[in-house]
């Protein structure tokens, strides 16, 4: 699974004024994300607001991700829930002649225990399919434990990766001092992607990285060969803009600063909302200290 060393993007989903799907924009995006040196593309994910899309959008987005992208970077489709048995069937479903793997992010609201956790993520590896788990507490209410993590890790070979977005970076350390040989973590903060590349990672499924794909490349690279000073040069430089944002909700700061890169429009379905002015400001801001 080497295909997903480097920088994965949570695609964002664009829309029109009137809030339909803006393909167009989408091609832009995937095109620019190509050139800029991705390495991987990740489809319906959490910053895609796939939680406000119907079947047949999700549909119509992946069909169209599939088409621009042509084969030329690897395809990740999100496919989560906290209903074990309709994730499970819906994995089973997926066309993996399209896609090399499935991001599964960990069930929210139930609150499982760790041992259900284990069982959920037991019950996807039984597709068979490739599964890279997903860890992010702040959406799902829970965290899956480095040792849950390295149990699944040791047991199902086709959960093959995690994408780790615990606030407590001793958690990433912990797995990539104990995984398995070939089991892959990739930072799911892009804050941390440095330190956590550089103990080890695979690099990271990035917010950011879509909007600055060179620049988040080129340190992941650097840091790969173990350059520390050039790739921290490249992170200092993204810190504040990284953290900017997130400061009203994924994914309103990363289209703002999208839309004014003219890639897509800046709009957002409800119960998500724009980024306000003042944040936009602050955004361009930093923007300006980039270009």
């Amino acid at each position: 699974m080497n295909q997903f060393n480097g920088v994965g993007v949570a695609l964002v989903t664009p829309f029109k004024e009137d809030l339909s799907l803006d393909l167009d924009a989408l091609d832009r995006l995937i095109e620019y994300n190509i050139e800029g040196g991705t390495s991987y593309l990740v489809v319906l994910g959490t910053t895609a607001e796939a939680a406000t899309l119907s079947p047949e959008e999700k549909q119509a987005v992946m069909d169209r991700v599939v088409k621009t992208n042509a084969g030329r970077l690897p395809l990740v489709l999100g496919i989560g829930g906290n209903n074990t048995m309709e994730v499970q069937r819906a994995i089973e479903k997926a066309d993996m002649e399209q896609f090399d793997a499935i991001l599964s992010v960990s069930p929210y609201y139930n609150r499982p225990s760790q041992e259900g956790l284990y069982q959920h993520y037991r019950a996807l590896a039984q597709t068979g399919k490739p599964i890279i788990i997903y860890n992010v507490p702040s959406r799902t209410g829970q965290n899956l434990e480095a040792a849950t993590t390295l149990r699944l890790a040791r047991e199902f070979t086709n959960l093959f990766m995690i994408k780790e977005a615990a606030p407590n970076i001793a958690q990433y350390f912990d797995i990539l001092r104990l995984k398995p040989e070939g089991f892959m973590l990739a930072s799911g903060d892009d804050e941390y992607t440095l330190p956590v590349t550089l103990a080890g990672g695979s690099g990271v499924i990035s917010v950011i990285g879509q909007a600055y794909p060179k620049e988040f490349s080129q340190m992941v690279a650097l840091a790969k060969e173990g350059k520390v000073k050039e790739a921290y040069r490249i992170h200092n430089s993204l810190v504040e803009i990284t953290r900017l944002i997130f400061a009203e909700g994924n994914p309103a700061g990363i289209k703002a600063v999208l839309a004014k890169k003219g890639i897509i429009q800046n709009y957002l379905r409800l119960p998500l909302v724009a980024a306000s002015t003042s944040l936009e400001e602050k955004l361009y801001e930093q923007m300006q200290k980039l270009s």
